[in-house]
Order: structure tokens, then C-alpha cells, then sequence
């Protein structure tokens, strides 16, 4: 019997053993770990296991001004609030029965205040491509695990992040207005030039703000007003263009309260 002239020989593939149905993955990529940056002496600290969440809170100030007869009183805006990130860090050394403090006495330690600042070191917090310019407010720890020997091998360390943000340290007016880090030395300075003026605070106005508004979220009384123009030298209290730097007296002089 011939062959059908529909009949063709079948190209024929080479079978390379073990690929059959193998499906190509992409390459794993390395997970991206937390860490604490002590800016001030480089050291870096990694976290046993990234947080499950972190919690970014942020928000602004203000001041209600009591105007006699209105249901509601008007509100002041005063500054923005830093912003604030909380975690919680879950330590575990069960396999190696090593005390597991050895892991989070160092990360506690970034509240201690350094020799040369006489403060707590500035943090950078990273994960992945969060990055957060910081200092540790609070560190609370949580031993859930103990060894027969009572040695905490197991821990839940929370704590809090509050953003940090850098002040160029100056003198104006006699008064000192800088970082929380600064040194006595330039406060003594500041005594000597104005010594009516420690104590006081810088704000900077914006669009809307009066003395008398200022004085009732500020000091307490929109009639202490007199007590901002004067140490401001301001001729015009209905005049504050947005942007003037005014300083609040800590200590008033119209007796009004």
C-alpha cells in the first residue's frame, strides 16, 4: 500500500530530560531588612525581623481663642507637629539560648545622650525605601520566653520614632533659638546680651495672625498683646505681614491676665 500524498514525516524535536512542564521562576531577591542608623558613630543596627506594621502618626497644633458670646471658639493654628513612627521588634534567640538582650540593649542604648552633644544620638530608621531621620523617644521591652536558668531568650521590643528636624543655631535679638543639643556656653551668651528675654519663644506669623490673637493662644489673654508689640517694636499690631519671626515675651509687663 502507498503512502497518501498527504502523508509527511514530522519534524523531529530534541527532549532534554527534566525540562518537561518545568515552569521558569524569577530569581528570589533578598529581603530588604530594617535597620537604625546611629548617625553619630556610623554603627548600624539590624533588626532580628522586620516589624509586621509601622504606625506614622502626624498632625498640627492649635489654640482656641475664648471670645465671650460665641458657642464656638475660633481656633489659632500654632506649628505643625513632628512626625511620629511606632513599631513593634520581635527578638527570638531560643535556638542559640543566648540572652537576648544581647539584641536589644543596643537598640535601647540609642536613648542614653552622648559625651559630645549631651544628647541622644540623631537615628536614620530604613526599610526598603522608607527612610526616616529620627530620634528614640521610648523603648519599652516585653520578655515572653525564659530558659529553666531564668535567662530571657524571647522579646518584643516597642518602640517610638520621633522625626528630627535639623535648626541652624543663631542669635537675634539676644535670644537663643536653636537645637535642643546646644551648649551652655552659647545660653550664658545669651544671658549676658538680654536677660529679660530667656524664657522666651520665637513664632513665626502667618496669613491672619494679629497680636491680640496671638497673645490669647500664646499667653493666655489677647490683652497681653501690648507685651508682643513692645518687645517687637511693632507700631502697627493690625500689620503682621506672614513671615515675621516675633518674639513672645515669657514674662509680661500689662499686668492683664
Amino acid at each position: 500500500m502507498q503512502p497518501s500524498r498527504f502523508t509527511a514525516a514530522l519534524p523531529s524535536f530534541p527532549v532534554t530530560a527534566g525540562l518537561i512542564g518545568a515552569v521558569q521562576r524569577p530569581p528570589l531577591t533578598a529581603l530588604a531588612k530594617a535597620s537604625l542608623l546611629d548617625t553619630a558613630s556610623g554603627q548600624n543596627y539590624t533588626v532580628m525581623y522586620n516589624p509586621d506594621e509601622l504606625r506614622l502618626e502626624q498632625g498640627n497644633n492649635y489654640a482656641e481663642i475664648g471670645i465671650p458670646g460665641l458657642d464656638t471658639s475660633p481656633v489659632q493654628y500654632i506649628r505643625g507637629k513632628a512626625r511620629v513612627l511606632t513599631m513593634e521588634l520581635f527578638f527570638d534567640t531560643c535556638d542559640t539560648g543566648i540572652d537576648v538582650r544581647k539584641h536589644t540593649d543596643p537598640i535601647v542604648g540609642l536613648l542614653d545622650t552622648q559625651p559630645t552633644t549631651h544628647a541622644p544620638p540623631v537615628l536614620i530608621f530604613s526599610m526598603g525605601g522608607l527612610q526616616f531621620t529620627c530620634v528614640l523617644v521610648d523603648a519599652g521591652q516585653r520578655f515572653t520566653m525564659f530558659l529553666r536558668s531564668g535567662t530571657p531568650v524571647r522579646s518584643v521590643l516597642s518602640v517610638r520614632l520621633q522625626e528630627y528636624v535639623r535648626v541652624d543655631v543663631r542669635l537675634q535679638r539676644g535670644l537663643f533659638v536653636g537645637s535642643p543639643t546646644a551648649t551652655t556656653v552659647a545660653n550664658a551668651v545669651a544671658a549676658k546680651v538680654a536677660p529679660s528675654l530667656l524664657g522666651s519663644t520665637v513664632h513665626v506669623t502667618q496669613r491672619g495672625d494679629t497680636l491680640a490673637g496671638l497673645a490669647g493662644a500664646l499667653l493666655g489673654d489677647a490683652a497681653n498683646w501690648r507685651d508682643i508689640a513692645q518687645a517687637n517694636n511693632i507700631d502697627d499690631p493690625l500689620h503682621l505681614p506672614p513671615g515675621t519671626r516675633l518674639i513672645i515675651p515669657a514674662q509680661t509687663t500689662s499686668g492683664a491676665r
